[in-house]
């Protein structure tokens, strides 16, 4: 093995976290141009914006650390 590869669940964590935040960004730059092209109607484009923040929103809630809650909510 590479002296790159993970040595550690942390490690693995880490490099998987890495890879799926780069393909999360390379999806964010295709649907930008998509809705930059002007290929879909102004209404399908409000609704792939909308739909895109809202699994934005659920990732980052859900990529929080596991003690913590998400906004809003108290204990």
């Amino acid at each position: 093995m590479s002296e790159t590869d993970p040595k550690s669940v942390q490690d693995l964590t880490a490099v998987v976290q890495t890879l799926l935040q780069q393909m999360q960004d390379k999806f964010q730059t295709m649907s930008d141009q998509i809705i930059g092209r002007n290929i879909l109607s102004p209404l399908q484009r409000m609704r792939a914006w909308r739909r895109l923040r809202e699994k934005t929103q659920s990732r980052r809630v859900k990529g929080r650390h596991e003690g913590s809650l998400p906004d809003g909510e108290h204990n």
